[in-house]
């Protein structure tokens, strides 16, 4: 199902989830102060362009929490958001469960991604 699921997620609104964290790491690279956050958005694009077959490690200390706490309140908020909005109208049907399942784990990556790894 992984790269069957990848190919689908692609086509059918992936590149779009994946854009939205380009725009967001391009939107943070424009100061220097926020490279490494942008850093973290090209990251995850890998991520919500092709998310079957991969899984978001949670953990991070004390620096994580206060990046995750502005990264919130800049832009994790309206991320999170969409992913949340996609993923409840693709679990309307049976066949967008899978997608709408993977919207959700990006959702959350969106709310706190510092101190987070995928493998």
């Amino acid at each position: 199902m992984g790269c069957l699921g990848n190919v689908l997620w692609f086509v059918f609104g992936g590149c779009l989830s994946g854009l939205g964290w380009c725009l967001s790491g391009v939107l943070w690279c424009i100061t220097i102060v926020g490279i490494p956050v942008g850093m973290q958005c090209f990251k995850f694009a890998k991520l919500a362009f092709f998310p079957f077959g991969k899984e978001v490690v949670y953990g991070g200390g004390a620096g994580s929490m206060i990046l995750n706490v502005i990264w919130l309140l800049v832009s994790g908020i309206w991320l999170a958001l969409g992913s949340l909005v996609t993923g409840c109208v693709l679990c309307i049907t049976i066949v967008g469960i899978p997608f709408g399942l993977q919207h959700f784990k990006l959702a959350k990556l969106a709310l706190m991604p510092f101190g987070s790894e995928v493998v």
